[in-house]
């Protein structure tokens, strides 16, 4: 269990969907990688890997209350949304489990932006 501070507890929630998300996308990834139809999925590693990372560094400026995490997490939920469709034309079981956990990192970003952006 992470150990939040005062000024990171609220934010646990959305830390936690950034770094689940970012798993998903990371195994999700490595699967697309071993699928017959590799060719057909370019796309869907391409935005695989960009969400992975949006995800890790979102968790990194949360968790040190960076100034620009409300930023960071708008621009999390957008590239959350795009893999979560791209995912969602694939069938595999990897590539629907990773499209669910983008959704919900996507909301989760969505409300600490929102939230975040009126506490100022």
């Amino acid at each position: 269990m992470p150990i939040s501070t005062n000024a990171t507890a609220a934010l646990q929630a959305c830390i936690d969907a950034c770094n689940a998300c970012m798993q998903a996308c990371e195994e999700c990834y490595t699967a697309c990688l071993n699928e017959p139809d590799v060719e057909a999925r370019i796309q869907c590693i391409r935005v695989l890997r960009d969400c992975a990372d949006i995800c890790s560094l979102s968790s990194q400026y949360m968790s040190r209350n960076s100034q620009f995490s409300a930023q960071l997490c708008a621009n999390c939920a957008t590239i959350c949304d795009a893999c979560a469709a791209e995912c969602a034309k694939m069938k595999d079981t990897h590539c629907q489990k990773c499209a669910d956990m983008c959704r919900k990192c996507a909301d989760e970003c969505r409300k600490m932006a929102s939230q975040t952006q009126a506490a100022k």
